[in-house]
């Protein structure tokens, strides 16, 4: 007899029918990716970081690769709230996934108007970027200050018709505190983590790779930093984690569902494998199978 196997988890009310999505910025809103992967397969499609209005990102070169990953400076560039709903997501309103959208802004008013502009949308979550430079704030991300951070998270609250997730910065001395702040201002979940700040210099030219000096490093160079930091959100606060950071394959998936995960997304590995997502599903399931194990939740949190 066929062993019957529940990979189903709940974000703040939402099911997904597995633990997998993607992380925002490397997937765009899934149509490039439509040609290589049948996105019915993903838990939830997180798409590219949408503001209120248009942003044209940095000067170029924005991306450079680094040993075990890369640095990406990209800006947020996106083609604003307007253009994402007449577009975006009516084509991911084809599939059987859910939509996690990612809204990014530079004051705390940019990120109210987005989510205002969200509200009648039919999309599933709403994850909130708050490693974005706090212009009214001399440039310190919201994610940097738990102050800043909760303040952020009540407005949002406030003004949000979906449950919504923060993402954390990982450029932060204690994450816990961080995870603790967005929970006190009312998140439904928490993700993490977003990329490290990091510089490469390319010393043929004897300059910076990318226009920035510094941009975000992701990739398997991150995974175990990301483990570490995913373990002590979620023994901080009682919302659900979405872990992310370096995942190329079930094992790493896998290790964030044991640190506390209740989801995953895959990053950085899209871009060189776009069947990253479909291997880590399968392979959860493989693992699942050979272990016995009737049903994710036994997995998730299982490591003390």
């Amino acid at each position: 007899m066929a062993q019957s196997l529940n990979m189903a988890v709940e974000i703040a009310g939402v099911t997904l029918k597995n633990p997998v999505t993607v992380a925002s910025g490397t997937f765009g809103s899934g149509m490039e990716y439509g040609e290589y992967i049948d996105l019915n397969r993903l838990g939830a499609v997180t798409t590219k970081g949408v503001a209120n209005v248009p942003w044209p990102g940095n000067p170029t070169p924005r991306i450079a690769e680094t040993y075990g990953g890369m640095i990406n400076a990209v800006g947020l560039q996106n083609p604003g709230m307007e253009t994402f709903l007449k577009r975006d997501v009516p084509f991911l309103k084809q599939f059987d996934t859910k939509i996690i959208v990612n809204v990014c802004g530079r004051t705390k008013e940019d990120y109210v108007d987005a989510v205002n502009q969200l509200g009648n949308a039919p999309v599933d979550l709403l994850e909130i970027n708050i490693s974005c430079p706090n212009v009214k704030e001399g440039g310190i991300a919201f994610g940097q200050d738990p102050k800043a951070a909760e303040q952020i998270t009540q407005a949002v609250k406030k003004a949000a018709r979906q449950p919504v997730i923060m993402k954390l910065s990982p450029n932060v001395t204690d994450i816990a505190e961080m995870a603790r702040a967005v929970e006190a201002g009312g998140a439904d979940a928490v993700s993490l983590i977003n990329t490290l700040t990091g510089m490469k210099i390319d010393v043929a030219r004897r300059r910076f790779a990318v226009a920035n000096k510094t941009g975000g490093l992701s990739g398997p160079a991150i995974h175990p930093i990301a483990v570490r930091m995913v373990y002590q959100a979620a023994n901080a606060v009682k919302v659900p984690v979405i872990g992310m950071g370096g995942i190329t394959c079930a094992e790493d998936a896998l290790e964030f569902i044991m640190a506390g995960a209740t989801a995953v997304a895959v990053g950085t590995a899209n871009f060189h494998d776009p069947m990253t997502t479909i291997k880590v599903i399968d392979g959860i399931e493989a693992y699942m199978k050979q272990n016995d194990v009737e049903d994710i939740h036994e997995l998730i949190g299982c490591v003390r």
